[in-house]
């Protein structure tokens, strides 16, 4: 277990301007942001790879009137996100945290493409989350550009793969519009082109190495950083996991570590920066977090497994305070998919909910929720309705159209996800209620509906398919509705769903700095917090896609151009000292 702070007599192994801690997208932005500002800077990664959860994420930004959306004539405005933070949250903005964001958000993102090698383009249409005025349908959100992994060489190695359900063909990754490609290969000559050449290129890549090696997604994002540390000679070490930090008078001056069961003490003239990732897979803040009636055990942590919440307990062991919302967690609905020795956790985000020929219900066998709503906020209705887990259901012919979670688009003979448990099969809707432990007639009730509702083109219960977001992810060539379709064509389908966390909302309150608060609220001189250590700006709210690297990285920056004021200072205060007469 971690130890708390305490003042050391023991000689550092090492000194830097600022030490951080933790190898996802809010670290590693921290440590390029402060090294391309000129300041020696150590990067300590408790596992052997970097990534963490952004490595398995879509690695989407949100970022309000970004230059790439506004060349692309999309028109959103920083003005406008304004106006839609303050419909969703409320104006109040304790501690400035979401002014700082939307006034820094374009500053951080212009310094890191025009000094390094992370790169964006406008993911154009994606719409927000939410209905409230100033509610953007594009040009917000911010997509990593492709990276070809074998500009790394060995250190390919060191990228955390994505998860095994998110790629194809034994490690190739897509996409959306590679996944749109490929259910639609035999539509167009373009679809068709466009798979054949990712398909060549993939089996080219097999022959060297043992996945694919054009990266994109949150893969992309977590190489492009890396390769951009890597190139202004940032020191970073693996397997190097947080024990301790050191104070002196009040001040984080560094850390301990124990790095292949020796120990490491490093001193930091600015300061120590927390991005361990949040709560992660800590039982006892996960326990202490879920919601009200929810049995922790029902809840599904997708954080890398490595991520033990080491940040936030080592930080709050000093004084630093936790920042509860009324929300902890932002959410996701997963599946667990039956892998050898356990299982994974399948996040449905985009490709199935949406989609027309589908219901979701709950144990009772009654709809709940839209099922195109944001992942987020189904998730919020399951927890509402208390139905964990819940259930998607479809026939067959949906399947082999869209998939279902991990089972892809075009699959015919469902029998081997029957015989892991994935899938339930039912020859008639009384067999599938019966296998769910359902009532018959409830949900033949919703699946009539269901049908009544995709002939009408309209659904008055939960309004599937008249939000932007619900026909951005439904399928445009279906008709009346593009998220509305029978469910008439037996063999009938069925899959659990349960709460996946996808990251923490709550963490360690900061300043508009980054800089960690006591629970006092004033600031711990020397220790900042970034990513999922730090108690998100938005609250527990989740307007938009992108919400959680967005911060990330922009507080990442901040982090930077603070910790670079106070080497200066201190640089003028150690000269000023020296030039005194003894």
């Amino acid at each position: 277990m971690p130890e708390t702070a305490k003042p050391s007599s023991e000689a550092p192994s090492m000194y830097c301007d600022l030490l951080v801690v933790g190898a996802g997208a809010g670290g590693m932005t921290a440590a390029l942001a402060a090294a391309l500002r000129g300041l020696d800077v150590v990067l300590c990664e408790a596992s052997d790879q970097v990534g963490g959860t952004t490595a398995t994420s879509a690695g989407t930004l949100w970022v309000p009137g970004n230059r790439h959306g506004v060349q692309a004539g999309c028109g959103d405005t920083v003005d406008a996100a304004r106006h839609y933070l303050d419909a969703v949250l409320g104006e109040a903005d304790p501690r400035g945290l979401r002014r700082a964001y939307l006034e820094s958000a374009n500053t951080a993102i212009d310094f890191l493409e025009s000094r390094s090698e992370v790169k964006f383009a406008s993911a154009l249409r994606h719409p927000d989350y939410l209905e409230y005025p100033g509610a953007a349908l594009a040009g917000r959100a911010l997509s990593p550009l492709p990276f070809d992994g074998r500009r790394l060489g060995r250190d390919f190695a060191r990228i955390r793969a994505p998860m095994q359900e998110f790629m194809v063909l034994g490690g190739m990754m897509a996409n959306k519009a590679d996944v749109q490609a490929l259910v639609g290969r035999w539509r167009s000559w373009r679809n068709f082109a466009h798979v054949v050449r990712l398909v060549a290129r993939h089996a080219r890549d097999r022959l060297r190495y043992a996945r694919g090696t054009r990266l994109v997604m949150g893969n992309a994002l977590v190489a492009r950083l890396f390769f951009s540390l890597s190139q202004v000679g940032v020191a970073m070490h693996f397997q190097t996991r947080l024990q301790q930090l050191d104070t002196r008078d009040g001040r984080v001056v560094g850390a301990v570590f124990n790095q292949d069961n020796r120990t490491l003490r490093i001193a930091a003239r600015a300061g120590v920066v927390l991005a361990t990732g949040g709560v992660g897979h800590h039982a006892g803040l996960r326990a202490m977090l879920a919601p009200a009636g929810v049995p922790p055990e029902t809840l599904h942590a997708q954080a890398f497994e490595g991520n033990r919440g080491d940040g936030i307990e080592i930080a709050t062991s000093i004084g630093a305070r936790l920042d509860r919302h009324p929300r902890d967690f932002f959410w996701q609905p997963v599946s667990r998919v039956p892998r050898p020795g356990g299982h994974g956790l399948f996040p449905h985000l985009y490709l199935d909910r949406a989609k027309p020929g589908l219901i979701a219900v709950d144990g009772r066998g009654a709809r709940f929720v839209n099922e195109g709503a944001s992942y987020h906020h189904f998730v919020e209705a399951m927890l509402e309705r208390g139905a964990t887990p819940a259930y998607l259901v479809c026939d067959a012919a949906f399947v082999q159209t869209y998939g279902l979670g991990a089972i892809a688009p075009g699959t015919r003979d469902l029998r081997p996800y029957e015989a892991s448990g994935y899938l339930v099969l039912a020859p008639t809707l009384d067999v599938l209620a019966a296998k769910l432990g359902m009532e018959a007639g409830a949900l033949i009730a919703s699946v009539e509906k269901n049908n009544r509702h995709a002939q009408a083109g309209a659904d008055p219960e939960f309004g599937k398919g008249t939000t932007e977001l619900s026909r951005f992810n439904g399928d445009a060539a279906h008709a009346p509705n593009p998220c509305l379709g029978p469910i008439a064509c037996p063999p009938f389908c069925a899959m659990h769903l349960w709460p996946g966390e996808a990251a923490s909302s709550t963490g360690l309150a900061t300043d508009a700095d980054g800089a960690v608060l006591d629970t006092a609220e004033h600031p711990i001189p020397g220790l900042y917090a970034c990513g999922n250590d730090m108690a998100s700006p938005l609250r527990g709210s989740y307007p938009g896609p992108g919400i959680t690297i967005g911060p990330a990285m922009v507080f990442g920056c901040r982090i930077a151009l603070h910790a670079e004021a106070t080497t200066a200072s201190l640089s003028l205060s150690s000269t000023h000292a020296s030039s005194l007469p003894t």
